[in-house]
């Protein structure tokens, strides 16, 4: 493999002039930069990262912290972080918390000294504790917003009012919310607009572990309400749902509707396939990677809220008749 110093020769430039014209493109006239850039890729030269490191004092990693790498969610944002970080040539050290703050609070504590920047997704610390992990290094807030903290998020309340002026329009009046933990920002969210469709009647079925589990157990407390519709706090929970309405020998939907959030890739191929709440994950994972290799340039911390779209299926159906 070629050396920095071959590649100099090459160049006809100084070791130091063909550095920078790799590390820091800016730094080096156009023409140079053109030298350098073929004589690299004709002797074959890579770039000796950990050297590039110790040499900025920064580290090129990137670090993502997630609730639940299990949850189909997390792991296409996790897809969009690492196509985004490849592009610019640096790695992502990924943490999975299993929805426990002690442990995403242990885990920030050992990953934050040892990376360049930290994309921190669906945190469940409290704010005060955010904000402080800011002060500790480059940090970019997914699926939340702290005000003053860069952030990538999501028109949920949108997506709330779309699906329930959805079922309204089927005829539903009697819907029941399936809600998340209580540590979600994402689920206080949901749940401030639910009251801003008229005519429907939220049923509240209280928090949930945001998992298929987590929806079979809430599935006999929508049928002893008399819901006609649901509103699940994801897709896992909504699939859940419908698995046991369908094992209790109840009609998706026929006797009951289902909506989901998210679109997990399951969502589609569910018999019947989920009507639900699409979020753009994978570009959220793009955005918030860009943000944070932006943060030492931007003058204020940026935040981007990100469009959802309701995906009609055929798990949504015109209200049963009394």
């Amino acid at each position: 493999m070629a050396t920095l110093q071959e590649v100099a020769v090459a160049a006809g430039v100084s070791p130091a002039t063909a550095s920078r014209a790799l590390s820091t493109p800016a730094s080096v006239s156009i023409e140079r930069r053109h030298r350098v850039l073929e004589a690299a890729e004709r002797l074959g030269y890579r770039p000796n990262r950990s050297a590039q490191d110790l040499a900025s004092g920064r580290s090129r990693h990137i670090g993502l912290v997630v609730p639940d790498l299990a949850n189909p969610y997390f792991a296409t944002v996790a897809k969009g972080v690492q196509a985004q970080a490849r592009g610019a040539h640096r790695s992502v050290l990924v943490a999975d918390t299993d929805e426990d703050v002690r442990a995403e609070r242990e885990i920030l504590g050992d990953l934050q000294p040892n990376v360049g920047g930290l994309l921190l997704c669906s945190p469940r610390l409290p704010e005060d504790e955010v904000r402080d992990a800011a002060t500790r290094g480059p940090l970019v807030i997914v699926n939340r917003e702290v005000a003053g903290l860069a952030s990538v998020s999501f028109d949920v309340a949108s997506g709330v009012r779309a699906a329930l002026e959805h079922l309204k329009a089927l005829g539903h009046t009697r819907v029941a919310y399936v809600g998340g933990p209580a540590s979600s920002w994402s689920d206080a969210r949901r749940r401030a607009a639910l009251g801003d469709v008229s005519g429907v009647e939220i049923v509240d079925i209280g928090g949930h572990r945001p998992i298929h589990q987590g929806g079979v157990a809430a599935a006999d407390l929508i049928v002893a309400a008399g819901a006609t519709a649901v509103l699940a706090y994801n897709d896992l929970v909504a699939l859940g749902v419908m698995s046991r309405l369908t094992a209790r020998g109840l009609d998706v939907p026929g006797d009951i509707s289902v909506v989901g959030f998210d679109d997990i890739p399951a969502a589609s191929y569910a018999s019947p396939a989920l009507t639900t709440v699409a979020l753009p994950l994978t570009r959220a994972g793009h955005e918030a990677t860009t943000l944070l290799d932006g943060l030492d340039t931007a003058a204020a911390p940026p935040t981007v809220r990100l469009a959802v779209e309701l995906v009609v299926r055929d798990s949504t159906g015109p209200a049963a008749r009394p």
